[in-house]
């Protein structure tokens, strides 16, 4: 008898007809879960599941994974390429030849008469690796713009600028595996089952078999500091001051490894005497954390035989971002947590192909992390290539963020987008706005046709989604894995390789570098670029991947599979081969709350939900569980604001206001709200635009509003409304 019920009704799973499963990769976060798309008799995607022998996530799928095969049949794909002379036109429908045609005749005539770099393109880690290697060479060797970058600015500069100053290279040192090693997980800034729900499922499977402390350093009650042994609410934008006592408790206490750190580090005097002034008790009174608190968190961590340390926005996005990424490198390093099962620091940040655009994208360098510093870099590129190495910059240029403040003085003329929507994801939107307008000439590339940047542009181009194409991914542990085509593009929609190919054909310089056709023969060339480097591809082939569900790189040819950690050797990538300790003094450059705008706005992402909603706004069973913009707001703050629950309210900065749903919740304290930033005209209608000075990271996570009731209920409801924009 259930509940008094004599009549059992078990639940009934309906049969979707599936003739026919394809294996692929998902194509939302960095976690890199290998999945399985079913078809039905018509060739229709009706299911998706996960599978089960992968190493990341062994069968298991979040909610927007499940539902991941919606995508093929979602609304507002592009159908056809869109083209008109004025962003106050109407769009007319064009070939592809003639859209590809006066793109690079556009291109071709504001570089002649405003100068190469007069252009900008700004890609995505949502493309494939082999596409993001087709358009750097584009760019690199044929367009010739050196204002070239990524929307990885916006997630996971921090960590790629951090790792960078620390080892003298890019690129995660540890692996999921480590939580089955590590005696002691500090988190920053990280709500894992709201981020990575399959990551958290496996720091979970590893505390089944062991317990271990959770530290987690979050300003807000989140999902994850809930199940934490320790939360540290942390004051926003202060982590630093907190990972510096951290070390200064270390090394007064004695509790360092010495021996460690003379082998494998220089610096560490200079490091030493700047903790030095960072005691528990000053530092407290900064970040707000208590002395004794900070004292055992750091006797845990160091103690422990192997401590491991994961963070994702809560440090990247600040204004100190790469400095928090160094100082946490540095706490690793001086208690020997690098290289080691279960000691780590590591970064789990970023879209589904976030590394492979920090690999092989050429947006801060060259292929394979080459560097445009570097002139035997360029001209190994070059000679690869058969280009002439003068033709390469001798710096990087513009980051994505300094970009757009060069539209406003109109030193950038032209912008061409690939899968990214700076009308939702960047800082201050109403000054991005303003900023398009000023463009001669805007380019989108997206699958769907209703971004918002396509309200400026002059040409729209229809791209194929992740599964209608193939090629490979890279995930957060470095783990190259394979997407296979599931089905033809949608109407006239094409790959972003074939696009990139194409637009090549159509400059002289383009007509002389070999471009191949296919990703196979793409990933041909980055095997070859790869070998005998730190991320060493030579031992990989698309079916090969495809086999042992994903491999980690290094992957030198010969080798059974990849190596699941870097640094093993203690040997780094700085010339000397050490590592090194970096002395980071605290600046409080932050927008702070004061008496006009009393509140910290602190943003996140929800389970249901990806980045701005292009593709999980559309997507039903997704959508219904996080359909609105909505705001945590502590309950006593709203009382004295005469503000209830589930009414509506004006969120207001110094930039612009955004109306949102409130929700009464102790998740934050009284001096703080928390916003989910999916939403069109919401959350980043009020950010700053200010910048991490190395990463030029936005400051996303800090600064200062005021709420007021919503006068007009009905009229805050529409405006509500409107913000979902799908």
């Amino acid at each position: 008898m259930l509940f008094g019920r004599k009549i059992k009704n078990p639940i009934k799973i309906a049969d979707k007809s599936v003739t026919q499963w394809k294996y692929t990769t998902c194509g939302y976060c960095s976690t890199g879960c290998s999945i399985e798309v079913g078809l039905n008799a018509a060739g229709k995607a009706v299911s998706a599941r996960g599978v089960g022998d992968a190493p990341v996530n062994q069968g298991k799928l979040c909610i927007k994974g499940i539902f991941e095969h919606e995508l093929f049949n979602s609304a507002n794909r592009g159908e056809t390429p869109l083209l008109r002379e004025r962003a106050i036109d109407p769009y007319r429908k064009a070939g592809w030849d003639e859209a590809l045609d006066h793109i690079a005749a556009e291109i071709q005539r504001i570089q002649e008469k405003y100068g190469r770099d007069s252009v900008a393109i700004l890609s995505t880690g949502q493309i494939l690796t082999e596409e993001f290697y087709t358009l750097g060479k584009l760019v690199r060797g044929v367009i010739g713009t050196n204002n070239y970058d990524g929307n990885t600015t916006l997630c996971m500069a921090s960590a790629v600028s951090g790792y960078k100053r620390s080892f003298g290279s890019d690129g995660p040192p540890g692996c999921y595996d480590d939580f089955d090693h590590t005696e002691c997980l500090l988190a920053f800034g990280s709500n894992l089952p709201e981020q990575h729900p399959v990551i958290y499922w496996r720091l979970k499977m590893a505390l089944e078999k062991r317990r271990f402390p959770i530290i987690v350093v979050d300003p807000r009650v989140t999902m994850f500091a809930q199940m934490a042994d320790i939360h540290l609410p942390i004051a926003p934008g202060t982590d630093l001051v907190l990972l510096n006592s951290l070390a200064h408790v270390i090394l007064k206490e004695g509790l360092e490894d010495r021996a460690y750190i003379d082998a494998h580090t220089t610096g560490f005097e200079e490091f030493a005497a700047l903790v030095a002034q960072y005691d528990p008790t000053t530092s407290a009174a900064i970040c707000g954390i208590d002395e004794d608190t900070i004292r055992h968190v750091a006797r845990l961590y160091a103690k422990a035989g192997a401590a491991m340390t994961i963070w994702t926005m809560g440090i990247n996005q600040s204004t100190h971002g790469s400095d928090g990424v160094v100082a946490i490198n540095s706490l690793n390093l001086i208690t020997g947590n690098v290289g080691k099962p279960g000691g780590t620091p590591l970064s789990i940040t970023g879209q589904c192909n976030a590394m492979g655009t920090r690999e092989w994208s050429s947006c801060s360098g060259l292929p394979g992390y080459r560097a445009l510093e570097k002139e035997q870099d360029r001209q190994t590129i070059a000679n690869y290539w058969g280009i002439d190495a003068d033709f390469f910059p001798q710096k990087r240029g513009l980051f994505m963020t300094d970009i757009f403040p060069a539209m406003e003085t109109g030193q950038i003329k032209a912008l061409w987008l690939v899968a990214t929507n700076p009308m939702t994801s960047m800082p201050n939107i109403p000054r991005i706005k303003k900023t398009l307008q000023n463009l001669e000439f805007l380019v989108v590339q997206d699958a769907y046709a209703d971004v918002e940047t396509t309200k400026y542009a002059h040409v729209y181009l229809p791209a194929a989604l992740w599964g209608e194409k193939e090629g490979v991914f890279t995930n957060t542990e470095r783990r190259v894995n394979l997407v296979r085509k599931v089905m033809a593009p949608h109407g006239d929609c094409k790959p972003d390789l074939w696009i990139f190919n194409e637009m090549a054909s159509r400059f002289e310089r383009g007509r002389k570098i070999r471009f191949p056709e296919t990703s196979a023969e793409v990933f041909d060339e980055m095997r070859e670029l790869s070998r005998g480097r730190m991320l060493d591809y030579s031992g990989l082939t698309h079916d090969r991947i495809e086999k042992q569900r994903g491999i980690q790189w290094p992957c030198p040819e010969g080798a059974e599979t990849g190596s699941p950690r870097l640094y093993t050797d203690g040997a780094f990538q700085h010339a000397d081969g050490k590592a090194k300790l970096i002395p980071l003094p605290f600046v409080d450059n932050n927008e702070r709350p004061d008496r006009q705008f009393p509140f910290w706005l602190n943003s996140g992402r929800v389970v249901e939900h990806f980045h701005t909603r292009t593709r999980t706004g559309k997507i039903g069973n997704v959508n219904k569980f996080s359909p609105t913009p909505y705001m945590e707001m502590n309950p006593d703050s709203a009382r004295d604001l005469g503000i209830g629950h589930m009414t509506y309210a004006r969120l207001i900065s110094r930039r612009g206001y955004a109306v949102v749903l409130v929700q009464l919740t102790h998740r934050v304290p009284h001096d703080m709200v928390f916003i989910p930033f999916h939403f069109h005209e919401c959350v980043n209608q009020l950010t700053p635009g200010l910048l991490d000075p190395y990463s030029r990271q936005p400051a996303f996570k800090q600064c200062a509003v005021k709420i007021e009731p919503a006068t007009d209920q009905l009229a805050a409801a529409a405006a509500n409304v409107a913000a979902r924009s799908y």
